[in-house]
């Protein structure tokens, strides 16, 4: 439910804050003062297209925030935890649009874009506007219309998924079956499983391979390198490290004759010079073992040279090759036994079809009753609403196809006639503005209570109408307040009377500028309200008294 809307520099309205309440409350002043600005304030929370001249004029942007309390509203709360903008059960809209056009919106304070405004205004505001009504032209609407009335959303969620594994196995079996394209497949498979089962290797014996063609690329290096370190630990040169420790191994024998302390750092040098002696003997055979072989490096290296060709080809990592392979042995072999699997696949698709008749079957029961029900109620709501002798009749039609489709084996189609002995035809086709405005009411009504979206807005969807037929508007629009919260912009005392609440919207203008101000009537300024769109431009004893009447008839009900 709305709580409160708060507007500033917004068009003529240079700031507004305005609480709600439950039940019906309805907008009303005079023509140009402005009535449709909140409704318009609305639906720029909600995500509508920004535009800079709703900034006031001298201001730089405007502003407007909206709060909710979402305590009945279990699907608002689930999107805004899935969008990780929930807050404490809290729902604040809030969005700025600057003078050069830009717009910023947030979320319970968070950065929010247009269509995330969208996405959850959806689930807590439904506006009637004098233009929205147009969506009943829509065919696909018209269906949604009838399942949300039917309230079979298991049935329909039962057909979508089974026509969606039909489907997924539909395009499983043009894959297996794929003729031409398929023998052309098997055979590049082949091949290239063939290439890689010959080239392609473990991550650890790939590594292996590496260092082993490292190894031989350098071993002529190696060698050489080896050899060269054997002569300088133990070579013939007088500075052969060796040589040297000796010389020093034997000065610091004499020292330590003269001094015990020496003791454990001859024992160090003497350490040294056996570790040189090991590193010298093991280089040498180093040196002699290192692996010249030319033939088998040609064979490691045209290895090496042929996974990265295959790495290329396959735009992966020579590292990542047999895992490739591996995916290519599952395809070709899902492909050599292709016949058994599309039996298998068959037989299946064939199950889903039987499942799908059968769940299609019972939506299209579902549908047809209900869409006697709701063209019944409708069709008795057009009269009350002064469309005398009118009916609204729902036609289903099968759908042009026989395969499995998601939303059932029907199309829906309404049909009205708005004069008696006239034969129904396409509401898209013979509906007017103010005729389908009063379809749409009908239609909200007969629906009362078949969808989670707790308030409503219809701004002047009386229009063209008056006398009895606008107090039996108000009094639709008043009981749709009984169980939903219901914002009405209105220029009839009939609806005007029906109000749980009452705004009134004003505009007041001086030599430098025009304001608008919003405020909630008491009695008095309701009756006063009344009285004004009652009488016109003189308001007589008998008009406040009329006001009085109407007020009082309305409020008791």
């Amino acid at each position: 439910m709305l709580t409160s809307l708060y507007v500033r520099h917004f068009a003529v309205v240079e700031e507004a804050e305005i609480t709600f309440g439950p039940g019906l409350t309805v907008v009303s002043g005079e023509t140009g003062a402005g009535k449709s600005l909140l409704v318009d304030a609305l639906m720029l929370l909600a995500g509508s297209r920004a535009d800079s001249g709703m900034v006031r004029a001298g201001s730089d942007r405007a502003e407007l925030a909206a709060e909710f309390d979402l305590g009945d509203l279990p699907e608002a709360r689930a999107w805004l935890q899935r969008e990780e903008l929930d807050d404490e059960g809290a729902c604040q809209l809030r969005r700025v649009i600057r003078t050069e056009g830009s717009s910023r919106a947030w979320i319970n304070g968070r950065p929010a874009n247009a269509s995330q405004l969208g996405e959850l205004a959806t689930l807590l505001v439904e506006i009637h506007g004098q233009h929205e009504h147009q969506a009943l032209l829509s065919r696909a609407h018209q269906m949604t219309l009838l399942d949300a009335y039917a309230g079979h959303e298991d049935t329909l969620a039962q057909v979508r998924e089974l026509a969606s594994q039909w489907r997924e196995l539909g395009a499983r079996i043009r894959a297996l079956s794929g003729g031409d394209d398929r023998d052309r497949r098997l055979e590049l498979l082949r091949h290239e499983v063939g290439e890689l089962e010959k080239w392609a290797l473990p991550a650890a014996d790939l590594a292996e391979l590496e260092t082993s063609h490292k190894r031989l690329a350098n071993a002529g290096r190696l060698a050489e390198g080896a050899s060269g370190v054997v002569e300088l630990i133990d070579g013939d040169s007088e500075f052969a490290l060796r040589r040297a420790l000796g010389r020093a191994h034997a000065e610091l024998t004499r020292l330590a004759a003269l001094d015990e302390r020496l003791n454990p750092l001859l024992e160090l040098v003497d350490n040294a010079g056996i570790q040189l002696g090991e590193a010298s003997d093991d280089l040498a055979r180093y040196a002699q073992d290192v692996d010249l072989d030319p033939e088998r490096f040609a064979q490691v290296d045209a290895h090496l040279t042929r996974l990265h060709e295959l790495g290329r080809r396959h735009r992966l990592p020579p590292a990542e090759l047999h895992d490739k392979l591996q995916a290519m042995r599952e395809e070709l072999a899902e492909l050599e036994g292709a016949g058994e699997a599309l039996e298998a696949l068959a037989a299946k698709q064939a199950r889903l079809q039987g499942e799908y008749a059968t769940a299609a079957e019972q939506l299209s029961r579902q549908r047809l009753a209900a869409a006697e029900r709701l063209g019944n109620e409708v069709s008795a709501l057009m009269g009350e609403l002064g469309m005398a002798g009118g009916v609204l009749r729902i036609e289903l039609e099968a759908a042009a196809s026989d395969e499995p489709d998601p939303q059932g084996r029907e199309r829906c189609e309404l049909l009205v006639s708005a004069n008696p002995g006239q034969p129904p035809r396409p509401l898209r086709k013979v509906a007017s503005g103010g005729e389908l405005a009063r379809i749409s009411l009908a239609i909200e009504v007969a629906t009362l209570g078949k969808d989670s979206v707790g308030t409503m807005v219809f701004d002047e969807v009386d229009t063209g109408i008056g006398g009895a037929v606008a107090e039996v508007v108000g009094q639709k629009l008043r009981a749709l307040g009984a169980t939903r919260q219901v914002l009405c912009v209105t220029h009839l005392p009939q609806v005007a009377a029906q109000g749980h609440a009452h705004l009134r919207v004003s505009k007041h203008s001086d030599e430098a500028s025009t304001h608008t101000r919003i405020e909630t009537l008491d009695a008095a300024g309701r009756r006063a309200e009344l009285a004004r769109m009652l009488g016109g431009v003189e308001i007589t004893q008998a008009t406040r008294a009329h006001a009085k009447q109407m007020l009082e008839r309305a409020q008791a009900d």
